[in-house]
């Protein structure tokens, strides 16, 4: 069977097919097809079922471009990934998990089947925890949620917190006044907001009163209504913090707590306010607990590998 692809301009076609042909060859290689290149744009051939997975994939990733993003060699192996029998998601689900979050029209996509549960679950739910390794996109894709959220007009501000505890360290040691003193702990969560919004919008919004970033201590006694709030490194927390955070939450807001069980730098010994939080909360109907793996790393392929090397010694 053979099917063409229609692209209309050279230079979608150089963002498609990737320096030297890379992302066809992978392509190719995955799906057992061959695609040659041509004046109308790619022509596809192989076994009917094959060709018209392509043919789906390039219009998920034309769509992309569309949307004024490019397309890495990652996003063509996550895509060919996702696609896969196994996982239950074709391209055409893949294709409307996109999410608009700049004014640039960037794009945040999950790339992982647990992604797309963890977005689905933030989209159905007024509480999500977001409980998995470093890497996996639980911030970076809260963040975007509420970014669109705020676009959207479903909320009127977000509120970025987490714990002002690091590796064992005290607020007290650092030098400064209270903003300064803060200001690395939440440093993570102004980096996610410069990566999806231009920094002087997020100074004029923060300003405003509608993007706030503070320590979690800064939340007691409030009252979050019409909001989209995110409790980062949630397993730095304590039960009695992670119960006063919780009932913050007011209404129309939505809330979304992220953390790795694996890595509280509390004292040893204390219990931290994630666990418990599902160990009191996982029959509650309404709130959704999202486990994400090492199969969700999107970060260096090291990294996963890392984490898989940590967890197979932690059994031993």
């Amino acid at each position: 069977m053979e099917r063409t692809i229609n692209l209309e301009n050279n230079r979608d076609l150089q963002i498609l097919v990737g320096k030297y042909d890379q992302n066809l060859k992978l392509i190719e290689k995955e799906l057992d097809i061959t695609i040659v290149q041509h004046h109308l744009g790619l022509k596809v051939s192989g076994q009917r079922r094959q060709v018209d997975k392509a043919c789906e994939l390039f219009d998920y990733l034309k769509g992309l471009i569309d949307a004024g993003s490019d397309i890495k060699t990652r996003d063509v192996i996550y895509a060919l990934k996702l696609a896969q029998p196994d996982e239950g998601v074709d391209f055409k689900r893949l294709s409307k998990e996109k999410i608009d979050v700049s004014v640039k029209g960037m794009l945040v996509t999950p790339k992982t089947k647990g992604q797309i549960e963890y977005v689905e679950a933030i989209k159905h739910h007024d509480i999500v925890f977001g409980i998995g390794p470093a890497g996996t996109g639980k911030t970076y894709l809260a963040m975007a949620m509420a970014v669109n959220a705020l676009k959207k007009g479903l909320v009127r501000r977000i509120i970025l917190t987490r714990p002002a505890i690091e590796a064992g360290e005290n607020l007290g040691y650092i030098p400064g006044d209270m903003v300064e003193k803060v200001l690395p702990y939440l440093r993570p969560l102004y980096d996610a907001l410069y990566d999806m919004i231009e920094g002087e919008k997020v100074e004029a919004l923060t300003e405003q009163g509608i993007i706030e970033v503070a320590p979690l201590a800064f939340m007691r006694g409030r009252t979050l209504n019409d909001a989209f709030v995110v409790l980062d490194e949630a397993q730095n927390s304590t039960p009695f913090q992670m119960k006063m955070f919780l009932t913050r939450l007011g209404f129309d807001s939505k809330t979304v707590i992220t953390g790795d069980i694996t890595q509280s730098d509390l004292p040893k010994g204390t219990q931290n306010g994630l666990t418990d939080a599902e160990r009191v909360l996982k029959e509650i109907s309404g709130i959704q607990f999202v486990h994400l793996t090492g199969e969700d790393v999107v970060r260096h392929e090291l990294v996963q590998r890392i984490i898989e090397a940590y967890e197979h010694d932690s059994k031993v």
